[in-house]
């Protein structure tokens, strides 16, 4: 090969590998864009308990979260066509608001029920109060992790959806997570009355579905943006106020039981 031969190739070859690179770096940046949220509440929520869980049972925690994506997908796609047909079309905000209770909500949270069920069912290490909200979030959390990835990877405003997603929708599903943890801690160390039972699973359906069809309401009715943002953005400070002082109920009781023992 010629002088001018390889210089060319060599020059062909390396914008190649460059655009190669390039091409890694944003899959890598779209990704981490999706998970980043997902872990940061995460080591909050590890951070906050008083006796940290064994590292094997969290992970499988959040494997669990993950793996509940695929019936999730199956049963939300039933629902879909059987309520709304092939096309799927919602026209008004009461076909919206069923389709966040009963399309989106209710599924999703039954799964993530089922999976913490099946991670506490036998775990010896589930002997605190606050237990049940790390394994429920590490649930919850896994399971946003893989919602957020589908939703970020391949949009070509990904910026602004990982951005939106991070400020609610994850945050959301910790939430969440959060009341569904504590209402199972209440349920199995405190009061085994079908009234908690059934709290485990009622609270976070109605915080989703709400949340949900606030969202669903603006593809509906456009006009409906302005006080709709206002109403996220008060349901989500509400959400999140409720929420924490659940976590501080939790690890006070748990505070208390140490001392006395």
């Amino acid at each position: 090969m010629s002088f001018w031969g390889r210089f060319v190739y060599l020059r062909l070859k390396g914008g190649f590998l460059h655009y190669q690179k390039l091409i890694i770096m944003n899959i890598l940046l779209v990704f981490a864009a999706a998970i980043l949220p997902v872990a940061i509440l995460l080591m909050y929520i590890f951070r906050k308990d008083p006796q940290p869980e064994p590292k094997s049972w969290l992970y499988k925690s959040v494997f669990y979260g993950m793996a509940i994506i695929i019936p999730v997908i199956v049963v939300e796609l039933l629902l879909q066509l059987l309520l709304f047909g092939p096309e799927g079309k919602q026209t008004t905000i009461f076909d919206s608001t069923l389709n966040a209770f009963v399309v989106a909500a209710l599924p999703e949270e039954t799964f993530k029920l089922l999976a913490l069920w099946l991670v506490l069912r036998k775990n010896p290490f589930f002997d605190e109060h606050f237990d049940g909200i790390v394994y429920a979030v590490c649930v919850g959390m896994g399971f946003a992790a893989i919602e957020n990835i589908m939703y970020v990877v391949g949009e070509e405003s990904w910026h602004s959806v990982a951005i939106g997603r991070a400020l609610f929708a994850v945050p959301a599903h910790y939430a969440f997570a959060v009341m569904m943890g504590y209402y199972y801690s209440v349920y199995h160390f405190i009061d085994h009355s079908p009234l908690n039972a059934i709290k485990i699973l009622a609270y976070p359906v109605i915080a989703h579905g709400i949340y949900d069809a606030i969202i669903m309401g603006f593809n509906v009715n456009p006009y409906l943006s302005g006080i709709g943002s206002f109403a996220l953005i008060f349901f989500c400070i509400r959400l999140h106020k409720y929420v924490f002082k659940r976590i501080t109920t939790m690890i006070e009781i748990d505070k208390n039981k140490n001392i006395n023992c």
